[in-house]
């Protein structure tokens, strides 16, 4: 059979084929971003009731009315952002988010600006439907936003761009007045911005989230997209949302019940349970302990004399790897797999050219034993 055109813009992702060779050597996958959490036991202990209780049919395509309206009491409780539930849409996944925001927002051809590093779904979801990416680079270590690079690309076919904050894989935290310039530059030009939130809750050094939607100039062409996989550690429920205008809204959830009908029932009362019951000390105790993780790798980096850029939130870390072994990044992922047993991502994974050969990935979200260990061996490089 021939396959079509589309089927030529998509490829297996860095990250997949280093967790695949890490699971060869029977390695520490610190490639894949899964976070290594115990799942709290109110999410569990809701789904489980959920079930029982007979919460195990189709949903409305929008997602469960409890779970969107705990989403938007989060919004309030956290950033004294007010929305409407029916502002919110339940997917598969932050990814089933961006899709169906993608397919409601932009045309084949439309221009879309990403900041280098870019978290790889991001392109290829735009690849996928046609839309054409185009670049804006942030330079290691401090990942600083340049206004003059974002004018320089915007051209008459720039439909819209897409910011990760915290950002995977760098790490970098936008500042109100950044967001504030953003929804400026969007504003001038009349773009979309796709705000990817999903590592809100991960932020160090008393850093605190700014939300887009808490930025006037981005209120009303803002589509917010984030979910349950990180903070509750349910990688594979696949649960995630978007927040966006309401006439959005309706048009994504056509998209949604196309391509996923809805979210799985059960699971999305077990997150509304976690929403609705968990305190501020979870959160809090959360962005601690990987705060902890992240000191605990990058002073193993260091003393193997890496170079890594230490992250404001999430938990990844871009990492220097020019004194290792190896013609190219992947060559160099390989050389530290080989020789510690410890996974990381190439930096092509996350650059559109050959700016990410000397660079890495790590996802240091480990159990502290598991990270330890893999720290020692990283000391050993």
């Amino acid at each position: 059979m021939r396959l079509s055109e589309r089927s030529r813009t998509i490829a297996q992702s860095e990250i997949r084929s280093m967790t695949r060779a890490c699971h060869a050597r029977g390695g520490i996958n610190m490639a894949q971003g899964v976070c290594d959490l115990e799942v709290p036991s109110e999410v569990i202990d809701g789904a489980k009731r959920a079930m029982e209780e007979g919460t195990n049919i189709y949903t409305p395509t929008e997602g469960l009315p409890r779970l969107r309206q705990a989403i938007a009491q989060k919004m309030k409780r956290f950033y004294d952002v007010s929305i409407e539930a029916n502002q919110v849409l339940v997917s598969g996944g932050a990814t089933g988010a961006f899709y169906t925001a993608c397919m409601a927002l932009l045309n084949p051809g439309d221009e879309v600006i990403l900041f280098e590093p870019y978290y790889g779904y991001h392109r290829a979801t735009l690849l996928s439907i046609g839309a054409v990416p185009k670049f804006v680079r942030l330079e290691a270590p401090q990942w600083n936003l340049d206004m003059d690079a974002l004018e320089a690309v915007v051209t008459s076919e720039t439909r819209a761009m897409v910011i990760c904050n915290p950002a995977n894989p760098s790490g970098k935290v936008f500042t109100r007045e950044e967001l504030e310039q953003i929804g400026t530059f969007a504003r001038l030009h009349d773009l979309v911005v796709f705000s990817d939130e999903m590592y809100e809750h991960f932020l160090y050094d008393g850093k605190r989230h700014v939300p887009a939607l808490s930025v006037d100039s981005l209120k009303e062409r803002c589509v917010t997209v984030s979910g349950f996989s990180k903070v509750f550690s349910v990688t594979g429920w696949r649960l995630g949302y978007a927040i966006a205008s309401r006439d959005v809204i309706e048009v994504m959830a056509q998209f949604n019940d196309l391509i996923y009908v809805c979210a799985p029932a059960p699971l999305q009362i077990g997150v509304a349970e976690g929403l609705e019951k968990l305190g501020d000390d979870y959160y809090e105790e959360l962005a601690r302990l990987h705060q902890v993780k992240r000191d605990l790798f990058c002073d193993a980096l260091k003393g193997a004399g890496l170079k890594p850029s230490i992250p404001a939130g999430a938990y990844y870390v871009m990492t220097d790897v020019n004194g290792v072994e190896g013609g190219d990044d992947f060559e160099k992922a390989m050389a530290i797999l080989e020789q510690t047993g410890v996974a990381s991502v190439p930096g092509r994974a996350f650059y559109h050219d050959d700016a990410g050969q000397n660079m890495v990935r790590f996802c240091y979200s480990k159990p502290i034993d598991v990270l330890e260990e893999a720290a020692e061996r990283i000391r050993r490089l």
